[in-house]
């Protein structure tokens, strides 16, 4: 077994080949490499397939022989300073590239289909093998000093991946903006590990946690400054997972392709700051403010990404905000003490998310193909509806994914939720209420981005979640019960001015002529950038092929099953989480004793599903489908042109829904405090560089010219008239000076 643990290096430099030959091939073979280029997502897949087996083999072993394994190597050695590299295999990095590479080969299976159109092909599984081997080797790191190597080149990764289509102004922004906000995180780890390393001399985990327990003991620190290291420790964490202040870039991050939204946004790289504090948690839980500090962040962080996911109208947005709520039970349950409920919740919600963003891939890929769908369009909600007989295999799984993120038993994401929202009550009622309600709220918007999607023929009733009609038709499904023969890109203004001429005529009106059945069997591959080639455009949705199913169907057994490894009940031995998570290097992650029945149970979950289904409840009451046909064009007027005043209850609804849908107002408030008062104070800089500093300069040099000039029209080149000069002023001087010493 020893002699396997020799091998651990593999897991993050295997999947490095995937670039390198890629590069390579590209430089000296270009031809035969674009021309073989599926045979490199073939091979992206192989490698970590064997990196996904080599963990899975390492995870048996550990749970079978309590083991954790540390191989070191000398990296830096120089006098009394020595830095290793090596690899440390514990529950928690098994946990960790299990879940990278399971979600990671999925995604990549995904990947073949959904960019086969795009001329980036190639370079999109150069970066995708590259991230998997930044991550990997980031979970696998034995000291600080390696993490943040690995820390960075992880960031440089989402960089490359969220600004993929980088022709494209939005998606460059937004990788600008995720590489900016992450690079303040990150700094602030930096100067949090230099710190630690002045108090213990050390960057490896187990001698700084016992390093530091001995300090503790003895009280040989300044308790101020180990305070404020363990806060810029936490600083990169909260940059990485999107926590609350620096979560403005993950909404803004799913410009990139949606695979890439899977895989980084919903299952990894959000993970590494999750990772991150479970790793140093030893070290900040001897730190009470510190741990107060985490999980006030949790709190935060996981009730306002539900309330800026309420009003979303981008799928992929609302699914963003989504993820950074569920990252903030995960940071709450750390801040708790509760590291097996956020490691839980950790496995759980990567599956459950994984599902739901490549379910919106597919939703997205089917919508592109309508006739007159622009990428803006395609992801927007408002636009979609009706979608359940056209994609019935991508509705029910998201629908799976839907319910087991809204904690609806016995599907994944209950178990672990469950389980942080009753050890809250332990920790503070308060947060304890937080929490639970944002449970409710996650069902609310869940059900909401569901609704809106697949569900009705008519799906949106004019009458939005704020409480005003809208100034615009809202949602209308552009193919109805069966679906139309669209001719025109302005089809539904066409047909409000068909209604208006013919009042009498239905909205979906019989003298439309149906889509032929035949065409149902058309299949066109996806194109991801209209302008790559000849876009072929259908009158309705489709079904994805084979290739793109195939991933979800295994994301949905993972999302019924995966819950139950971690089911602590007395006389059923189900708990193989707990069982994982002994042997640690962190010494925290014992079995749970939280032993119950299941009467006891069942009256502890209760509460947290009958909010769930008041969420979901709620969710159906603002957006039940509406299967009715609007008889004429004055009754769509009075939703769209509203004639009345709004009562003070729309208002609040008004407020709530403005709140959400501008995100709490967060990234206006940087844009005009911070950036702008940057760039004011950048201006003033420069005005007073210019003016001031370069004036003085300038000032010097033309009195100096002035007086030379003047000097020079009263000199008469004789030497004698300067001597005599000269000797005049010292005389004077001289004189001067005695006049006034007698004095």
């Amino acid at each position: 077994m020893e002699q396997t643990y020799q091998y651990t290096w593999i897991i993050p430099l295997l999947p490095l080949s995937v670039p390198i030959l890629i590069g390579v091939g590209l430089l000296l073979f270009p031809s035969a490499t674009k021309s073989l280029r599926r045979m490199w997502a073939f091979q992206s897949i192989l490698v970590l397939s064997i990196v996904m087996i080599f963990s899975i083999n390492l995870s048996i072993q550990q749970i079978n022989s309590s083991a954790i394994y540390q191989y070191l190597w000398s990296w830096i050695i120089n006098n009394d300073f020595s830095l290793e590299f090596g690899s440390l295999i514990d529950p928690l990095t098994s946990i960790m590239s299990i879940l990278i590479t399971t979600v990671g080969i999925l995604v990549l299976i995904y990947s073949d289909n959904y960019m086969f159109h795009d001329r980036g092909y190639l370079r999109f599984f150069a970066y995708m093998s590259f991230f998997s081997t930044s991550m990997l080797g980031l979970v696998t790191s034995s000291n600080l000093i390696q993490i943040y190597m690995f820390w960075e080149l992880v960031g440089m990764c989402s960089y490359l991946l969220i600004g993929f289509w980088f022709t494209r102004p939005v998606a460059a922004n937004a990788c600008q903006k995720a590489f900016v906000t992450n690079r303040i995180g990150d700094f602030g780890l930096l100067l949090g590990i230099l710190g630690f390393y002045w108090l213990t001399g050390s960057f490896e985990f187990r001698d700084l946690f016992q390093i530091f327990n001995n300090l503790i003991y003895n009280t040989e620190f300044n308790f101020l400054f180990v305070t404020l290291c363990a806060v810029l420790l936490f600083a990169g964490a909260v940059s990485k997972s999107a926590q609350f202040p620096l979560h403005v870039w993950l909404p803004d991050a799913m410009e990139g392709p949606t695979p890439i939204s899977a895989l980084i946004h919903a299952a990894t790289m959000v993970a590494a700051g999750i990772f991150l504090v479970a790793r140093l948690l030893p070290l900040f839980k001897t730190i009470l403010p510190i741990m107060n500090l985490i999980s006030l962040i949790g709190l935060i962080t996981l009730f306002l990404g539900a309330t800026l996911a309420l009003a979303q109208n981008d799928i992929k947005r609302g699914l963003a905000y989504s993820t950074m709520s569920q990252l903030g039970y995960m940071m709450l349950a750390l801040g708790m003490g509760s590291s097996r409920s956020a490691l839980f919740h950790l496995i759980t919600h990567a599956y459950s998310k994984a599902l739901l963003f490549l379910g919106s891939g597919s939703v997205i890929h089917s919508m592109q193909t309508i006739v007159g769908y622009s990428p803006n369009k395609s992801q927007n909600m408002v636009f979609m509806g009706g979608l359940t007989k056209h994609v019935p295999i991508t509705k029910g799984a998201f629908l799976l994914g839907t319910l087991s993120l809204c904690g609806i038993p016995p599907l994944a994401c209950f178990w672990s939720k469950d389980e942080i929202l009753n050890d809250s009550w332990l920790y503070s009622p308060i947060f304890a209420l937080i929490a639970w309600s944002t449970a409710g709220l996650t069902a609310f918007y869940m059900f909401r981005i569901y609704l809106l999607t697949f569900e009705g023929h008519l799906n949106a009733h004019f009458q939005n979640f704020s409480g005003k009609e809208t100034t615009s038709l809202y949602s209308i499904s552009l193919w109805g019960k069966e679906g139309f023969k669209v001719n025109n890109k302005n089809f539904l203004l066409l047909t409000l001015l068909t209604m208006k001429k013919n009042k009498s005529a239905s909205f979906f009106s019989k003298k439309i002529e149906q889509i032929d059945e035949n065409a149902r069997n058309i299949n066109q591959p996806f194109l991801t950038i209209s302008h790559f080639g000849n876009k072929k455009n259908f009158l309705y949705p489709y079904e994805s092929d084979n290739t793109k199913l195939f991933p979800i169907f295994i994301l949905v057994l993972f999302t019924l099953f995966v819950g139950f490894i971690g089911i602590p009940f007395n006389g059923v031995d189900l708990d193989i989480l707990s069982k994982w998570l002994t042997p640690s290097i962190n010494l925290l992650h014992q079995k749970s004793n939280n032993l119950k029945d299941w009467s006891e149970f069942a009256k502890d979950a209760v509460f947290s599903v009958s909010l769930a289904y008041l969420g979901i409840s709620l969710a159906f009451f603002f957006y039940k489908p509406c299967y009715s046909s609007f008889k004429n064009l004055d009754l769509i007027n009075s939703f769209i042109k509203p004639n009345h005043k709004m009562v003070f209850s729309d208002k609040i609804k008004s407020g709530i829904y403005d709140w959400s849908y501008n995100r709490g107002y967060i990234d206006d408030f940087y844009a005009t405090y911070l950036i702008g008062g940057m760039r004011r104070m950048s201006e003033f800089t420069h005005f007073f560089d210019r003016q001031v500093i370069d004036g003085i300069t300038n000032g010097v040099g033309l009195m100096s010219f002035f007086v030379g000039e003047a000097i020079k029209s009263i000199g008469g080149g004789r030497i004698s008239s300067y001597l005599f000069l000269y000797s005049s002023y010292v005389s004077i001087f001289f004189l001067i000076y005695y006049l006034v010493s007698r004095r």
